[in-house]
């Protein structure tokens, strides 16, 4: 058999692997929604990183099946609250409940319990991806990936010390850089700019504009989205509830998902009152079907399973508990028997632009600050935050695996993130053979 042939039959191999990890975690929603998954796999052909957004199943089944890192995983740091889906572009900036606008981790639809190497090789193999496509060299590469190791490790030391006692999030005050760049960036937008483009005002009340994806409801699905929103509002902090007329309802349309990472999930958009009778001030929240997260198959302890009522509930609880001051909109509830994130669509959310980013310099600081950032979230998710999952200090026990082995800490990542930056690009040329040949079932 010539090197040709067995590099055919490993990628026919390899390619049955890919199509069995994506039928089972979207195999469902795929028959339901068939156009909505051919925009998301279409946009996962357009390049390897788009691909590896994509497929967090993936990743996990291959992690899973992995030798795993005995020197830093233990009964604790493997059981700590995770991001579940941290890649270089999941971090943007939001509007705290203290109005501050902060830098910080974003969307948690694949957050749960579990080790917390995974988050950090996760991100890893992203800086690779990313590299690569910025003709970044391996060295180069591998030097970003040391930035990250080494400014996560020293903010998990330092909190563990307690030198750290109050971390102070990325702010205006606080940021540099790319992240004060799209902190400016967010302050520039407004709630109005926001309203405009999805509603409009008729007989001097406002409501959804016609089009832009909006989705007209009948009577029967509206009155089950209003039954859910009453239910919803009981889930948010007492705080929460000074003025009733904030929770008034003025219009529904439904959406749906087509993105990425919500192909086929159905959902809703509510408009609001707001804090005032204003119609500047009213706000847009949305009520969004959560998914079951990658990691929740591979880490199948009961414990872990049952403290969620379903999966808009893990996901509110676990945002609430990896990052501070969550958004006041937050919540959850339930329609049609499945759980539903609900949160609002904010007009000061502004993802991080990659796109941009080409000075090498520039780039080292922002990878450091985000691993920074990491470790915030990591140490902010443990005994202090309220839930009582994780009932231990993450960061002391984070901070005492890392200790056992500094040099190899960093170079675990760095060498996983060659390797699954290179598995990854294999896979997305895969994938796009598979789906351009017609390989994908009931697609």
């Amino acid at each position: 058999m010539t090197a040709g042939e067995t590099t055919a039959a490993g990628n026919e191999e390899r390619g049955e692997v890919i199509l069995g990890v994506l039928d089972e975690a979207f195999g469902q929603l795929l028959v339901a929604d068939p156009a909505a998954f051919r925009v998301k796999y279409r946009r996962m052909a357009a390049s390897a990183f788009a691909f590896y957004r994509g497929t967090a199943c993936l990743f996990y089944r291959d992690l899973a099946k992995a030798p795993a890192a005995a020197d830093f995983l233990d009964d604790r740091t493997a059981h700590v609250w995770i991001h579940g889906d941290l890649h270089a572009e999941n971090f943007g900036t939001y509007m705290d409940s203290a109005g501050r606008l902060v830098f910080n981790v974003n969307d948690f639809d694949e957050a749960y319990v579990g080790p917390f190497l995974w988050d950090l090789q996760r991100f890893a193999a992203s800086v690779a991806l990313l590299g690569y496509t910025k003709a970044l060299s391996d060295r180069v590469i591998s030097d970003l990936v040391r930035v990250y190791a080494a400014a996560y490790r020293d903010r998990i030391g330092a909190l563990a010390a307690g030198t750290l006692t109050d971390e102070e999030p990325f702010t205006l005050d606080t940021a540099t850089g790319p992240m004060l760049g799209a902190l400016r960036d967010a302050r520039s937008r407004t709630r109005f700019a926001l309203l405009d483009s999805m509603t409009e005002v008729r007989d001097w009340e406002r409501g959804f504009a016609p089009g832009g994806g909006a989705i007209p409801l009948d009577d029967a699905t509206r009155s089950r989205v209003l039954e859910a929103f009453d239910r919803y509002v009981a889930t948010l902090p007492q705080a929460r509830l000074a003025r009733p007329d904030s929770y008034r309802v003025k219009d529904v349309v439904g959406r749906r998902g087509i993105g990425i990472g919500s192909a086929g999930l159905p959902s809703y958009n509510i408009l609001l009152e707001g804090n005032s009778d204003a119609l500047e001030n009213d706000v847009v929240i949305y009520m969004k079907q959560g998914q079951v997260p990658a990691v929740s198959r591979h880490v199948t302890e009961e414990r872990v399973r049952s403290y969620f009522h379903h999966e808009g509930h893990r996901t509110v609880i676990s945002q609430r508990a990896l990052q501070a001051n969550a958004d006041p909109w937050l919540g959850w509830t339930e329609l049609d028997g499945a759980g539903q994130l609900v949160a609002e669509v904010s007009p000061y959310a502004v993802d991080l632009a990659w796109s941009d980013l080409d000075d090498p310099e520039e780039i080292t600081q922002l990878v450091a600050d985000l691993g920074r950032a990491t470790a915030a979230m990591h140490a902010a998710a443990d005994d202090s935050s309220g839930q009582s999952l994780v009932a231990f200090s993450t960061e002391h026990a984070i901070d005492a695996a890392i200790a056992r082995d500094e040099a190899g800490f960093a170079d675990l990542l760095v060498d996983f993130a060659h390797a699954y930056g290179n598995r990854a690009r294999a896979d997305h040329q895969i994938f796009v053979d598979l789906f351009r040949n017609g390989r994908i079932p009931n697609l």
